[in-house]
């Protein structure tokens, strides 16, 4: 095999993402999972899972993620990489500690984590790793012989993930009628989360007002809008928005709101926007229900025209960039000298989360970082 696609010291991928019900039995037993430990009466629950009701009880993410994994596995076929792909999930089938256990038992001993999550944060990145120490710990008071964890870096500005999205806010323009094309706004969209989270997620020297998780929000917001000009010609005018809020009110959480955005341009006369999902690797239920649903209804409620550009999904290109990562990680530990792939102001994130990243409220173990109990 050639060098540049030799994934040693790893034997496997653990593709490792949130999980959702698959049917209306299991809406209530997922929330239950997610709100574990927040003491959520199951009446309450059932409320919060009506945007799901409305979808049959079906999130779209764990098909989603079953793509991606096809995706993945003809990719690594079709270039020689020779890496089993698994795939396990934090809150519904298959569960994470299950396909651990799994992977043990197929002898796996060294093992990549691919976290459907690009940005720094503690529910995008360090919450992840506290469950990946949660399913180490749980085998090893099994007796089993668990393996060592590594946690692919941040790919937000990876060509793989930003080109895609930026062909889906070009289409989505195109689909605007011609009359308001060019006075189109961009709001790329996230998901809220708590100011406190935001301000210290990343590194401690990146720590401040909006911390990494904005800062790269925007440079990648920054890139598609660059792009979009270069091959329009147009400088569409655009600002890093939020949705999905779930915190209790007296909380302050990252804003504005999205459908607090449309009205407020409207009120300024912007003809039409382009919701980009930038925060988002593919369209589960909260893109589903707070873009194409509520966003959406907001924006005929005002008459304002909107279009809703695709996450990345499966595209061939984001596949192709999970390769390239495996690659560049395993020639790190193998001590080569290697420059990892990003584009943008920020530059390729770290490797290993130091001590002090995306900090927990009460403090847990986490896998994969300088941290890690299991190093």
């Amino acid at each position: 095999m050639p060098d540049a696609l030799d994934a040693t010291p790893y034997d496997a991928l653990l593709l490792l993402s949130f999980g959702g019900p698959e049917g209306p039995d299991d809406v209530v037993p997922f929330l239950e999972n997610v709100t574990r430990g927040r003491g959520i009466p199951k009446e309450r629950l059932k409320e919060v899972g009506q945007h799901y009701f409305l979808f049959g009880g079906v999130s779209p993410i764990n098909d989603q993620n079953r793509a991606l994994l096809q995706a993945l596995r003809e990719d690594f076929a079709a270039h020689g990489l020779d890496l089993p792909v698994y795939w396990g999930n934090r809150n519904w089938a298959p569960y994470l500690t299950d396909t651990l256990r799994e992977m043990a038992a197929d002898g796996r001993r060294r093992v990549l984590v691919l976290a459907t999550s690009a940005y720094a944060s503690y529910s995008g990145c360090r919450q992840y790793r506290e469950n990946l120490a949660d399913a180490l710990a749980t085998l090893q008071a099994e007796g089993v012989d668990v393996p060592a964890v590594d946690k692919l870096r941040h790919y937000f500005n990876h060509p793989g993930f930003v080109e895609p999205m930026t062909d889906g806010v070009l289409r989505a323009l195109a689909d605007l009628p011609e009359d308001v094309r060019a006075g189109a706004h961009i709001a790329f969209t996230t998901h809220s989360i708590p100011t406190a989270a935001a301000d210290t997620s990343g590194p401690v020297e990146s720590h401040g007002d909006g911390g990494a998780y904005v800062a790269q929000h925007l440079d990648v917001a920054r890139l598609i809008a660059d792009a979009v000009r270069e091959r329009t010609g147009v400088d569409h005018p655009w600002q890093l928005v939020y949705q999905s809020r779930s915190g209790a009110p007296h909380i302050p959480w990252l804003e504005p709101d999205i459908c607090d955005h449309l009205e407020e341009r409207h009120a300024a006369g912007v003809p039409a926007v382009v919701m980009a999902p930038i925060g988002f690797v593919s369209d589960h239920m909260e893109v589903l229900y707070d873009l194409d649903t509520e966003a959406t209804a907001k924006a005929g409620e005002l008459g304002l025209p909107v279009r809703r550009s695709a996450t990345v999904g499966a595209d061939p290109r984001f596949a192709a960039a999970v390769r390239e990562l495996i690659v560049e990680r395993a020639a790190v530990e193998r001590g080569r000298e290697v420059t990892p792939c990003a584009l943008g102001a920020l530059g390729p994130s770290h490797d290993v989360c130091p001590v002090g990243c995306c900090p927990a409220r009460t403090p847990r173990p986490a896998a994969a970082g300088a941290d890690s109990p299991y190093a």
